[in-house]
């Protein structure tokens, strides 16, 4: 395995607004063409896109009252297969992507007011869809990641895992190679696409409406197919704690 010697992070700035019905892709495109200099998406780029706007342009907006405690439940409830916890207005859920997350991944924060976004539908269809958009308009290939935040049993804070991916091997398997004093590793399975969204985040950040991030610099042997609902979410009967 050819590991990535340095990594170049850069937020892609200028997006502005999402609603439903935008073209994301294209969106992307116009800020992220040549005219971007350094900053202009290049073969090899993994681009990652936070949840929110792609749910937003894909039209996954409810209209919901932030107030209204029960509606807020109800919406979390259906959109979730299961609850494993609840206190109080918190659920712990599981959605129907398999995802365990609190609430669903319905979010309320930095929507207009009376409004919710819900998960997308299918992150790895949207992410397939978003790589090949890029491909027609700017002619370079890419990597794409959809990323949301997401808390970690047992463990203070949040970090930005992968939804949905496309053109990157979500998992790399380094089971049956050695390590540096030439032992064989018989379970070290690394969640890149995870690895990569936290690093797009640290430039992102929570606050600053800067919904992309480009990394540069990713092994090329990094890349391939692969999905997140069939890779890195993990089957109950794998599930230890099920």
């Amino acid at each position: 395995m050819v590991e990535p010697a340095s990594l170049t992070v850069f937020a892609v700035e200028g997006i502005g607004e999402v609603t439903p019905g935008t073209d994301l892709a294209l969106l992307l495109a116009e800020v992220l063409d040549q005219s971007a200099g350094d900053y202009a998406l290049a073969d090899g780029d993994v681009l990652v896109v936070t949840q929110k706007v792609v749910s937003k342009a894909e039209g996954r907006v409810v209209a919901l009252d932030h107030h209204d405690e029960a509606a807020k439940i109800a919406l979390v409830e259906s959109e979730s297969t299961r609850i494993l916890r609840r206190r109080g207005s918190l659920l712990i859920t599981q959605t129907k992507h398999g995802f365990i997350c609190a609430n669903a991944g319905v979010d309320l924060s930095n929507v207009q007011e009376g409004t919710a976004v819900l998960l997308p539908l299918e992150p790895d269809r949207s992410a397939r869809r978003l790589r090949a958009d890029l491909r027609r308009h700017l002619g370079v290939e890419v990597a794409v990641i959809v990323s949301d935040t997401f808390g970690r049993t047992w463990r203070q804070g949040v970090t930005d895992i992968a939804l949905g991916c496309a053109g990157i091997l979500p998992v790399l398997d380094l089971r049956g190679t050695t390590d540096a004093m030439g032992r064989e590793l018989q379970a070290t399975e690394i969640c890149i696409i995870d690895e990569i969204c936290s690093a797009a985040d640290l430039v992102m950040g929570k606050a600053t409406g800067t919904p992309a991030a480009v990394l540069r610099g990713i092994a090329p042997d990094w890349f391939g197919e692969g999905s997140v609902a069939e890779h890195v979410v993990r089957r109950a009967e794998d599930d230890l704690f099920r």
